[in-house]
């Protein structure tokens, strides 16, 4: 479960991501986990801030440093955000999509039918010629 209830102290939030409590503190100054505080100043960590730590954890363990992690995060949520966005975007193309194709039948429901062309009496029809290969004289 990955929610953002803050529910571990800065000691079990470091055993359960495999790190040195003053390097949770680090981090925390560094901006890279933010945990929520209890009103007596306590940190609490959540689930989700479990595994933004296991993330760091894996990023320094390939060679990236903190502010290289810190530019990942970073870039991991603007991928979140804009993918919420398209979502959004493509929920409001459906919808307007939706509402044209109304706008659209209506105009065609109000169409009289009782209409047709006028074509005067005299009004010159043009005629097939005829092709002089299958006619015969």
């Amino acid at each position: 479960m990955s929610d953002g209830h803050p529910r571990y102290t800065i000691s079990v939030a470091a055993e359960l991501a495999g790190m040195h409590p003053q390097t949770l503190r680090v981090y925390e100054a560094r901006g890279l986990v933010r945990p929520r505080r209890t009103p007596g100043g306590t940190r609490r960590y959540s689930d989700a801030d479990l595994a933004e730590l296991r993330k760091i954890a894996a990023l320094t363990e390939h060679g990236v440093n903190l502010t290289g992690a810190e530019l990942v995060l970073g870039l991991e949520k603007q991928v979140r955000e804009l993918t919420a966005m398209i979502g959004q975007l493509q929920a409001q193309l459906v919808q307007a999509a939706l509402e044209q194709k109304q706008a659209v039948d209506s105009v065609h429901r109000s169409y009289r039918r009782d209409l047709v062309p006028y074509i005067p009496p005299n009004h010159p029809t043009p005629r097939m010629k005829q092709d002089p290969w299958t006619s015969r004289s």
